[in-house]
């Protein structure tokens, strides 16, 4: 792989309408909303978009469905500024683009999500091709939120085809999955596992995955974040799990090294939203996996760049370049590791 270089990103192109509001409403209740913006989403938008922002000096490259419509339009020009190439993004006649409702609660920065999927709906296997591409990696999600690859065909996910077509291209590989509120996660995820090299999931995909609190009182359990980490890669993961949290991440590879980092103590009065901090800390990991940074090096690069995510109510207008993120936590320092 020495000679590539790259990173492809496909899956759920979205348009999040971001609005911050002053409190979480009970049902049937009013509350005020504070501020709006429409942005990127979807983790190949936010991802591709965080690594341009990151300063990334390899070609950006996404692979995808929009609608013919306004916001589809939006998307191209704004990759267009970011340079990442759309030659991947079809637009389709007479479906919408996917966009998200984001509702975020001012104090705190917490989201709640309202999403029509579109044109997402409709990605399939063929609209992958990985037989002209010199670039180096191939990142795709959210799995659980892509219907045609998340179908199973002979009890194995489309998804798994795609992951499969990209290895043997010569990419190494990464996915992600959405929070869901199903029983979906172990029939859609693990079969997909043996194709991936690096899975990301936070702290609540990691729970449905493996069945495993980590959590007690509140609180991170190391040891179960290990035990989930290794079961994970029991399934076949082929490089590093790596399991996030607000607090901190934690990664274990397949040959038996395990690295835990804690978060950027970010103050909380600079914390404007935390939509799209997972994928700014995935984009952090994987700049520096194609670079071939250790992976300590690896994690602080991403949860510097979620902590830079986070300063912002968008998902990725908050980031700053590698060095400039990098500061955040010379200038903060780190939460303490679990114990």
């Amino acid at each position: 792989m020495s000679g590539r270089r790259g990173i492809v990103a496909g899956g759920n192109w979205i348009i999040d309408h971001v609005k911050v509001i002053d409190s979480w409403p009970a049902q049937d209740t009013l509350v005020s909303i504070l501020q709006q913006t429409s942005s990127n989403g979807g983790s190949p938008y936010n991802v591709l978009k965080a690594l341009s922002r990151l300063g990334a000096g390899y070609p950006l490259a996404g692979v995808g469905l929009v609608g013919d419509d306004a916001d589809g339009d939006a998307i191209r020009a704004d990759c267009a500024a970011n340079r990442i190439d759309t030659a991947g993004l079809t637009a389709m006649a007479g479906v919408a683009t996917s966009y998200t409702d984001v509702m975020t609660v001012k104090e705190g920065g917490r989201r709640t999500f309202f999403h029509q999927r579109g044109a997402n709906a409709l990605l399939g296997p063929e609209h992958f091709d990985f037989t002209t591409t010199t670039a180096r990696h191939f990142h795709l999600g959210y799995l659980l939120l892509l219907d045609r690859l998340d179908q199973l065909e002979n009890g194995r996910p489309r998804a798994a085809e795609v992951l499969a077509r990209a290895r043997a291209a010569g990419l190494s590989t990464s996915v992600d999955c959405v929070s869901e509120a199903s029983d979906r996660f172990r029939r859609v995820i693990l079969p997909v596992l043996p194709e991936v090299d690096l899975l990301f999931a936070n702290d609540f995909e990691a729970e449905k995955l493996t069945g495993l609190s980590l959590r007690h009182d509140g609180v991170i359990d190391a040891t179960a974040v290990g035990a989930a980490a290794q079961a994970l890669l029991r399934q076949g993961v082929r490089g590093w799990v790596i399991i996030h949290f607000p607090e901190a991440c934690y990664a274990a590879s397949a040959e038996g090294a395990g690295h835990w980092q804690p978060s950027v103590r970010l103050p909380a009065a600079e914390i404007a939203g935390a939509s799209g901090a997972g994928d700014a800390l995935a984009a952090g990991v994987l700049h520096g996996w194609h670079e071939g940074w250790p992976m300590s090096e690896c994690l602080r690069l991403g949860v510097c760049a979620a902590a830079s995510s986070l300063r912002h109510p968008t998902c990725s207008e908050g980031i700053r370049p590698v060095a400039e993120c990098l500061i955040l936590a010379e200038r903060h320092g780190f939460y303490s590791a679990p114990a």
